[in-house]
């Protein structure tokens, strides 16, 4: 076990970032479970301020071969957190913008390490594994198996992000893509105020004031219907229906009191076009009319497709102008109108949505610098829980699939949970197909769920969602689908636990009907948000 104490971390503000380290170097030169027992049994040593946690937003582009001399240009996306100086690890999204495959989406866990060759210039390596698949998704992907590994440089430059470039190789292991190719990328580098499960902030005091400055930020739950104009076809040349409904969920980012950055992810779930997904980025001007009402303006774009819609590469812009009424202190309801266009293809609509907005700040630190506890009252810990997700689809209906209908569909994923009390929590997860021969199936929901403990580390959890899923040949109707779970865990550490769960997932408009089993390995931590 010496070997293993050399990777020990010291004791830092809540252990979080040396938590995850412990479990990256005992999986590397020992035991990981010795790794978990010992960050369980050791006791918390609190010091005088809390380490930010880097945390970096990154947009790749390169374009894959695919077989018969064909190109797909990709966009990718990837949320990652330092877990030491030279270990990121998290989530990602790719998505075609150029060819002919829009709606070719995937999504996965990410994670790279980095090396410092200068002041200015670092080298890495990454590797992300995913799911997913879309336009021709079983004959490209297979199941929806991804492997993408890459080696790259990049430049840090003052105060502007840090670009770079590099080479990367992605394969679907049960399909036919295998490509090598350069790609390019920029990131925005930032720091997250994060802590450990479990922290109180009740000892510093009530005060309504925090030593920090705050960033407003908006989540929403989204319900938007496009209206189609006729001149508009599906891929395969027939009658595009004339509306078309999704669900969906959107994250604003203000720079300052006026403007914003967001990002929004929907789903098809009414119009004929199950399996139509997109991922949309972009930026906008929020103007305040009166105390209670304000005018939002926004411009965005990004990878959308599936379910027959003719988005051609899959790039979509969207513009729009919205009206929003507060309800309460963090509440507020948001109509807006706008249009979407697909560049390269006939797809285009005008859109209408509904949104409820959830409005909170989050504390903006000062760099990478210790944050005394002091700075810290006026803030509220927010329980928080990231699971990466395995589910397996057994059949349970006759016609669940148009094809294979004896066999499973595999899915990976994430899912993350908000315990707004020691027993119940919002939730929503990300899921793609990565065996079944189901390439393509992708399906996005919210719901509420529930946690008891039975013993000193076992607990019970039940929950609900609903939202949109399609694509992989599985017959979902419209799109929209419901999903009940309920599972056993164990928790391994303070911050680390293993679940399995059982569960059913419908189509609520279609024939689909599948018993699901699953595995999930989950990281409970703290977020601070303004009181």
């Amino acid at each position: 076990m010496g070997n293993f104490n050399m990777c020990k971390p010291l004791a830092s503000p809540f252990h979080f970032r040396a938590t995850l380290m412990g479990i990256v170097c005992a999986a590397v030169v020992g035991s990981p479970w010795a790794a978990l027992a010992d960050e369980h049994a050791r006791p918390v040593t609190y010091e005088a301020a809390l380490w930010p946690t880097p945390t970096t937003w990154r947009v790749t582009s390169e374009t894959w071969k695919l077989p018969g001399a064909e190109t797909m240009g990709m966009v990718g996306a990837n949320l990652l957190f330092d877990v030491s100086d030279k270990v990121r690890l998290g989530v990602g999204t790719y998505g075609a913008v150029r060819g002919d495959r829009g709606g070719f989406i995937t999504l996965g866990l990410a994670g790279e390490v980095r090396q410092r060759l200068s002041s200015s210039w670092l080298g890495h390596a990454g590797l992300f594994v995913g799911a997913g698949g879309g336009r021709g998704g079983v004959e490209l992907a297979g199941g929806g198996l991804m492997v993408r590994s890459d080696v790259g440089l990049t430049y840090e430059t003052a105060g502007y992000g840090n670009v770079g470039f590099g080479l990367s190789h992605v394969t679907f292991p049960s399909g036919v893509i295998r490509s090598a190719q350069p790609y390019v990328l920029y990131e925005y580098t930032f720091h997250s105020l994060l802590g450990q499960r479990g922290i109180a902030l009740s000892s510093l005091g009530q005060s309504a004031a925090t030593g920090l400055p705050s960033r407003a930020q908006e989540f929403s739950l989204v319900t938007r219907s496009y209206r189609i104009p006729a001149s508009v076809v599906r891929d395969d040349g027939q009658t595009q229906p004339d509306s078309m409904q999704l669900l969906g969920v959107e994250w604003l980012s203000y720079l300052n009191d006026r403007w914003f950055v967001k990002i929004e992810s929907d789903g098809a779930v009414g119009g004929d076009s199950a399996g139509y997904m997109q991922i949309l980025a972009g930026a906008g001007y929020r103007l305040p009319l009166t105390g209670t009402m304000a005018l939002k303006v926004h411009a965005a774009a990004g990878p959308a497709g599936g379910g027959n819609v003719d988005t051609g590469g899959g790039l979509l812009f969207d513009a729009g102008v919205a009206w929003q009424q507060k309800l309460t202190r963090r509440t507020a309801l948001e109509l807006a109108v706008g249009e979407v266009r697909a560049p390269s293809r006939s797809f285009k609509a005008r859109s209408l949505a509904l949104k409820l907005n959830y409005q909170f700040g989050l504390p903006a630190t000062a760099g990478a610098a210790p944050v005394a506890w002091p700075a810290l009252a006026g803030l509220d810990a927010v329980p928080l829980r990231v699971r990466a997700v395995s589910q397996t689809y057994f059949k349970d209906s006759a016609n669940w699939r148009n094809g294979d209908r004896n066999r499973s569909v595999s899915n990976l994923g994430v899912q993350l949970d908000y315990f707004v009390s020691p027993h119940w929590f919002l939730s929503g997860q990300g899921l793609a197909a990565y065996a079944g021969k189901a390439g393509a199936y992708m399906t996005g929901q919210i719901g509420v769920g529930t946690q008891w403990p039975v013993a000193e580390r076992w607990f019970v959890e039940g929950e609900a969602l609903v939202g949109a899923a399609g694509g992989g040949g599985l017959t979902m109707g419209d799109g929209l689908v419901s999903q009940v779970n309920a599972g056993v865990g164990y928790r391994l550490s303070k911050s680390l636990s293993l679940m399995a769960t059982a569960g059913r997932i419908s189509a609520l408009r279609g024939d689909m009907r599948a018993k699901v089993l699953g595995v999930s390995l989950g990281y409970e931590f703290t977020g601070l948000a303004d009181r």
